[in-house]
């Protein structure tokens, strides 16, 4: 029977930083990501609107996000020559929350003296200041704005999972191209893997970085996690009448929106949103005409004149309970640990969470930054950690 240290299942983005900050921490430490599809086409990662904010509701994820961001920033110092991406192309146009009532007002008000406690710059914004900063948008029903001047946008999603891949590689970590039908569980711990191609594969410990597909893994040793994919239609849009590159991400009711390149990306949550198959990727295309443009055009005028140039779909890992991660390991299995349940917030979370996992393998705790709120134990005694900002 082959046999690694660690069993990493799933290689996209959070397996590819677990395997990263794995194997520099520990360079002899044996480490193997199995990994259905290399080409990514349907994982989460790749399909990602590949955003970073500050402006979360719970302290622990923003304390994610500050070191976030600063891994994006130097990412190649990070990951260095082997990691072959010098740059993410960070781009630092913020975010825009808009508010439509005082209690809307007051809660943001509130989450930004929390978050810039812990470091963002976070500013609430009166309608009139939003009116000074973004001319092209209709404030006349808000109330107020928040805004993260710096510190928050968008970056290159497969360059950082590329780059991660890569300098996990350099450093000893193995990438198999298989799937995983089963975990072998004896004595309290997973002892192995089973590979549909590749037969069992002992282990020491393992990781569910299966995206969409957690719950599943869960099953296989017994275990219960409440992780679904969501499915959700992302448009690529034309307005003429409406070039603002350095416009923030505006999240508004009911839909986002954002600039890229000359072009505009936005989406919805539907109002039927629940579980889909993990393999629907039909997209939803009347969510644009019927939902989304004519919030859109009161929201900023210049949007009259629009055509949608093309669309995808991808799937959010949605934690039913809290919309929160769940991480680190399973009290019931303590040598599988967890890397699950990002809904939607994933991408810019693996830094963090990758070296998070990486050195409570390592040392059994959190070190570098206490993610423990975000443990399995909430799940198992029902105690939501609700993040309230889910976009």
């Amino acid at each position: 029977m082959d046999q690694t240290d660690v069993a990493v299942i799933g290689g996209a983005v959070m397996g590819a930083s677990v395997a990263f900050w794995l194997t520099r921490l520990a360079p002899d430490l044996r480490v193997t990501v199995i990994e259905a599809d290399p080409t990514y086409a349907r994982a989460s990662t790749a399909l990602s609107v590949a955003s970073i904010r500050q402006q979360f509701s719970t302290p622990v994820n923003v304390a994610i996000s500050r070191f976030g961001i600063d891994f994006l920033r130097s990412f190649a110092d990070w990951t260095g020559p082997a990691g072959g991406v010098p740059d993410l192309g960070l781009r630092e146009n913020g975010y825009l929350f808009l508010a439509r009532s005082a209690e809307g007002a007051a809660t943001l008000r509130d989450l930004a003296a929390m978050q810039r406690g812990l470091g963002a710059l976070t500013q609430v914004l009166e309608p009139h200041q939003i009116a000074v900063r973004f001319p092209w948008l209709a404030v006349d029903d808000l109330s107020a704005g928040s805004f993260g001047a710096r510190d928050e946008g968008w970056f290159d999603n497969m360059g950082l999972l590329s780059g991660l891949r890569a300098a996990a590689r350099a450093h000893g970590a193995r990438f198999v191209t298989d799937r995983v039908t089963g975990l072998t569980v004896a004595g309290g711990r997973v002892r192995s893997v089973t590979l549909a191609r590749g037969g069992d594969l002992a282990c020491g410990a393992a990781v569910n970085a299966a995206g969409t597909r957690a719950a599943d893994v869960a099953r296989m040793a017994g275990l219960d996690l409440p992780v679904e994919p969501r499915k959700r239609t992302v448009f690529v849009i034309d307005a003429p009448n409406a070039r603002h590159p350095e416009a923030p991400l505006l999240i508004d009711h009911g839909f986002y929106l954002r600039p890229e390149g000359p072009h505009w990306i936005t989406a919805t949550v539907p109002q039927d949103d629940g579980p889909c198959d993990p393999d629907d990727f039909d997209p939803d295309l009347h969510l644009f005409e019927d939902v989304i443009w004519e919030q859109l055009y009161a929201r900023a005028p210049g949007f009259d004149a629009v055509k949608v140039v093309r669309h995808w779909v991808g799937h959010y890992a949605y934690n039913r309970l809290d919309q929160n991660a769940i991480l680190g390991p399973h009290p019931g299995l303590p040598n599988l640990f967890l890397a699950n349940g990002f809904s939607g917030h994933g991408l810019q979370q693996a830094p963090a969470v990758g070296r998070g996992l990486a050195e409570h393998i390592l040392t059994g705790g959190w070190q570098s930054l206490d993610l423990s709120d975000l443990s399995v134990d909430r799940i198992l005694a029902n105690r939501p950690l609700r993040e309230a900002a889910v976009v």
